[in-house]
């Protein structure tokens, strides 16, 4: 008899129809997977093998628009969903009115990244005073997703977020837990080859049992939709950093498992529920993998062509939620390494970007984009990002010079990888997000929402020749928010509080002006943060209006409680 091993998890709603959702589930065996709703919605599908585990994604039709309707997963004809005995309301799914009335109420999008299902075995920072304590001992304090999901279980009035974006490191392939570490010990000598990080497909799988099986996040999930992008460390830290950098870990004997089981599992377990119905019918890969009686090999292709060849498989996709529209990009998988032509997206993708944020902007009231890691960063550790690009492609000394083999240690030593660090493309973006809020039909906000830097912020672009009369019509933001539940070591807080400052302003010029490295195509402030702790930040956007709130995890004596640290309006028509 079948069995829910993982899930469900709620991810796509069709908010073109208001009609159809996709439930993505794991299972202990093959079967058929069914949903069925209260409303008399339903949809089922056979499971596919992968590696000896079996997966469905049901796409559920039927769904009267405008509605929540709770519902139920049945596995060959037994209900598998909801658990019994479980202390969670049901399950539903929530599902837009169509067409949007005049007068449609706000979207909710949550966002953040970064979360430790739990802590790893090897301590992350040797201090003990770098991190919060917390009363049940969780020495990096209570889950930010934990503690969404317990607040809005116990209390059925409470507001629920209409998606949940996860912008990265979903879990930590190369910093395992003590459980996840006895369970490869079980498998595998830990003194081979990659140790303690996880080696292979099934180890993968490991890292979701440990992530989804929270009671809590697992109801959350099966009831609040979820889109998803990788960063780093969902295949290991630095992903992807430099050309140099992957050419030493293909020289790895371990490496190439690594890299293809890891894209692997991002297929079944997390790209293909950011998928639209209609995405999935027209993909050729989906269509391979569901008529195999076996997937394994299909998969294993897939991913190592895309990993040889990033051009052949796009990570990133749209999602529209009424006027609302959100591009998650692929910041990893899509860069060119080679330093003399560097980008953090590969042509095509930025040309998709581009047409994507372009393309009808009549069509939505707010831009978002999802990228996992920050567009703006404090002005010294921009600085430093775009001086250490500029050695390493040789602007001092030459390419092989002392400077360049200099800036390469620099680079992997100090995460030197974000979008400063790719100085075209980071001009490219800003001219991009420029163009995007300006002139007739500009949305009221344009948002460039990420995580990766384990604190919270609000920074804001000013560009040196717009005059009064002619500024964006949007507001430009960048917000970060990160972790969900992670370790903030001291180092972080002290350095990003001075990155911002004056001195540190100072400083970074002087860097730029050593690199050769040009001035940034504008300025930009801080104007919120920077907050440290276990985070979400959530947009709440109203016809033309938006409003920001930051609540972090704290632990109380009756247990961990979501405390709001922000409120702001960020746009108003009123």
């Amino acid at each position: 008899m079948a069995g829910l091993r993982l899930g469900p998890l709620l991810r796509y709603v069709d908010w073109e129809s208001g009609s159809r959702a996709t439930v993505w589930v794991e299972t202990t065996r093959p079967c058929t997977a069914e949903v069925r709703c209260a409303d008399g919605a339903s949809g089922s599908s056979p499971t596919f093998a992968v590696e000896g585990h079996h997966y469905a994604l049901v796409v559920v039709t039927g769904l009267t628009p405008g509605s929540a309707t709770a519902y139920e997963v049945l596995l060959d004809g037994r209900r598998a969903w909801p658990l019994e005995g479980s202390r969670n309301p049901p399950s539903t799914i929530t599902t837009p009115a169509v067409p949007q009335p005049e007068e449609a109420g706000p979207v909710r999008i949550a966002f953040g990244s970064c979360r430790w299902a739990a802590p790893p075995a090897r301590d992350h920072d040797p201090s003990p005073h770098s991190r919060p304590r917390s009363s049940v001992g969780d020495p990096i304090g209570p889950d930010a997703l934990d503690t969404l999901a317990a607040r809005l279980a116990a209390d059925p009035t409470a507001v629920h977020p209409d998606v949940l974006l996860l912008l990265g490191d979903q879990v930590y392939a190369d910093e395992t837990s003590k459980a996840t570490r006895q369970r490869i010990a079980a498998r595998r000598g830990l003194e081979e080859s990659p140790g303690a990080e996880v080696a292979d497909y099934e180890e993968y799988t490991h890292l979701y049992d440990e992530s989804w099986r929270d009671p809590d996040v697992r109801w959350l999930l099966s009831t609040v939709p979820s889109c998803m992008i990788f960063d780093d460390h969902d295949v290991i830290d630095d992903w992807n950093t430099s050309g140099a950098w992957l050419e030493d870990m293909r020289r790895t004997p371990w490496w190439h498992e690594r890299i293809v089981s890891g894209l692997m599992s991002y297929w079944v377990y997390q790209h293909l529920g950011n998928l639209s119905p209609d995405a999935l019918a027209a993909d050729p890969t989906y269509a391979a993998v569901r008529a195999a009686p076996d997937a394994t090999e299909t998969l294993r292709r897939h991913a190592a062509e895309a990993d040889a060849d990033p051009t052949r498989t796009r990570w990133s996709y749209r999602r529209v939620f009424g006027r609302v529209r959100l591009l998650m990009v692929d910041t990893r998988a899509a860069r060119v390494l080679d330093e003399q032509e560097r980008s953090m997206l590969d042509a095509g993708e930025a040309r998709w970007m581009r047409e994507e944020v372009l393309t009808d902007r009549a069509a939505y009231d707010h831009l978002l984009i999802g990228t996992s890691l920050p567009w703006l960063l404090p002005p010294l550790v921009h600085d430093a990002e775009t001086w250490n690009a500029a050695l390493c492609r040789g602007e001092r000394g030459g390419p092989d010079g002392r400077w360049a083999r200099i800036g390469e240690k620099m680079r992997r030593a100090s995460d030197l990888e974000h979008w400063a660090a790719f100085p075209e493309s980071f001009r490219q973006l800003s001219e991009l997000l420029r163009e995007a809020g300006r002139g007739p039909g500009a949305p009221a906000t344009v948002c460039v929402l990420s995580g990766d830097v384990h604190h919270a912020y609000i920074a804001e672009p000013r560009w040196s020749d717009s005059a009064p009369d002619d500024t964006p019509g949007a507001r430009i933001l960048q917000l970060t928010c990160s972790p969900v539940h992670n370790s903030i070591p001291a180092t972080i807080r002290v350095g990003f509080r001075f990155g911002w400052s004056r001195v540190g302003r100072w400083l970074g010029r002087g860097l730029a002006l050593h690199g050769r490295a040009g001035a940034a195509p504008m300025r930009w402030h801080k104007s919120g943060g920077p907050w440290f702790g276990n985070q979400l930040m959530t947009l709440t956007l109203h016809g033309r209006n938006a409003a920001l709130t930051l609540v972090q995890a704290r632990e109380r004596p009756t247990g961990a409680e979501l405390e709001t640290v922000l409120e702001r309006t960020l746009t108003s028509n009123e």
